[in-house]
């Protein structure tokens, strides 16, 4: 796609999505702008951060101004792996076995305090979210296009929570903290609250197709070698450095290079600069890299260690 085509026809629907989602939630455009990002890149989306927030608000806000059709599941220690991916029952009449689609059948599924539900559970989402499908007594049902997670957790409470494994953190393309508004915008938030909800304003920006063109179009978008040398550069760092444990995987680098395409997509441009790499690097990479335990003791933050990675590392001149 050339970048008259991007200017044209990309931004101006990118632009009235984030006008949609702003009516919903205040204050908070950078994390509107990058969870666009994320689903343009065609990934899922961790919200880790406290209640009340606007985390629900925020997927439900994007369902809407997208056309896409939502569901929502809060995740309870209760809730089984069928809830999620649906069950068969045996149909007297026809003799057969008639599939019953579960929660996550949709195109943008709230999976809302993931870390409430059992590793059973929660690991029922892996096939959904890397293969867009899921398997049901050994039939593979595809999920419509665009799927896309959004899931929340609470970080702070750990009374009947089970902490996400790395394999499954690994599948969010990234992580994004929401936190408190600041005060003009919590105002706003009140005098909002007078009215209806806020969700109700808003008006579709996009259809489904849009997002897949969307999606398709940042695919396109160019990387020099250099670039990919950039991320590669970034990712060994990350797993040689002295206070890191586990370092960006693979699937991590990926993650990175095609959320700095969709960065640069947003931006107007048909190929990718090294700032588009930095201005999604720690959403990408900070929930992928454990550090050492001599590393926490001394208070160290996954964020400082990127960085120090992202300032030692010499970006190439594009």
């Amino acid at each position: 796609m050339t970048e008259q085509n991007i200017k044209t026809h990309i931004m101006p629907m990118a632009k009235n999505i984030i006008e949609e989602v702003q009516k919903a939630v205040i204050g908070k455009n950078d994390i509107i702008i990058k969870s666009l990002l994320a689903i343009i890149a065609g990934g899922h989306i961790l919200l880790d951060d406290i209640p009340g927030v606007g985390k629900t608000t925020l997927a439900l806000a994007f369902s809407k101004a997208m056309s896409l059709d939502y569901k929502r599941m809060q995740f309870t220690p209760d809730v089984l792996p069928a809830d999620v991916t649906g069950f068969t029952v045996y149909n007297r009449q026809t003799g057969a076995f008639d599939y019953k689609p579960g929660a996550a059948i949709c195109s943008l599924f709230l999976a809302d305090e993931i870390n409430r539900t059992s590793s059973k559970t929660q690991s029922a989402l892996l096939e959904a979210m890397e293969e867009g499908a899921v398997t049901v007594d050994g039939v593979t049902h595809k999920l419509p296009k665009p799927f896309i997670v959004i899931a929340t957790q609470n970080p702070i409470g750990s009374v009947g929570t089970q902490m996400l494994p790395e394999s499954q953190l690994d599948r969010f393309i990234v992580r994004l903290s929401m936190g408190y508004p600041d005060l003009d915008s919590e105002i706003a938030i009140l005098k909002s609250k007078e009215s209806s909800d806020r969700t109700e304003s808003i008006v579709p920006a996009a259809a489904a197709e849009d997002i897949i063109a969307m999606q398709k179009a940042a695919e396109e978008i160019f990387a020099d070698d250099k670039i990919y040398r950039y991320i590669a550069s970034i990712a060994a760092a990350s797993r040689a450095h002295s206070q890191v444990r586990l370092g960006l995987s693979p699937r991590g680098a990926i993650a990175l290079s095609m959320m700095s395409k969709a960065a640069a997509l947003l931006s107007g441009r048909g190929y990718v600069i090294p700032e588009d790499v930095k201005f999604v690097l720690n959403d990408v990479a900070e929930h992928r890299i454990l550090l050492t335990p001599k590393a926490k003791a001394a208070g160290v933050a996954v964020r400082d260690v990127l960085n120090d990675i992202s300032a030692r590392t010499p970006a190439p001149k594009i």
